[in-house]
């Protein structure tokens, strides 16, 4: 089996994707903030103590879709073109989608997993006060566009 991110001798390396197409693509990432009711409930009337927690981790989740390539070794800084933030206050958490555009050479799709990521750390460090067991999961891309392998859309989502 050969590793698109190995060389010949076995070390890391950045895939050269100067030769490919620019085209255009989109990603949709979604995960889930888990807190308790007591939190939910903050959320919802506004009295999260350190304030609007939802308005502070849609800012993170499109400052961390930016910095993607910073955090992610092999990832290619590519144009970010648009990048959408969603959270709904739903019982249980908080669901976050995130959609990230780019006309560029390689995939969107870390963009969209680390807008969500990174909103669902800020949202943990805004309630964390109300809810320190507050909990990530199910962070996934849904859907994805455009580039040499097309449309594609996780079975079982609606996106």
């Amino acid at each position: 089996m050969k590793f698109s991110h190995l060389d010949e001798s076995g070390a890391a390396r950045m895939v050269d994707v100067s030769a490919k197409e620019v085209t255009a693509r989109t990603a949709t990432a979604r995960g889930f903030v888990r807190l308790s009711d007591e939190c939910v409930t903050a959320l919802r009337d506004g009295s999260v103590p350190k304030g609007d927690a939802i308005s502070v981790a849609r800012i993170a989740g499109i400052m961390g879709a930016k910095k993607t390539p910073d955090l992610v070794p092999m990832c290619h800084p590519i144009a970010l073109h648009g990048v959408k933030v969603d959270l709904s206050i739903v019982d249980g958490g908080v669901e976050i989608t995130a959609t990230t555009k780019t006309a560029d050479r390689t995939g969107i799709e870390m963009e969209a997993l680390t807008s969500v990521t990174v909103a669902a750390l800020a949202l943990i460090d805004m309630v964390k006060a109300v809810d320190p067991g507050a909990v990530i999961t199910d962070v996934r891309v849904v859907e994805k566009t455009g580039g040499k392998t097309g449309n594609w859309t996780r079975p079982g989502e609606d996106t």
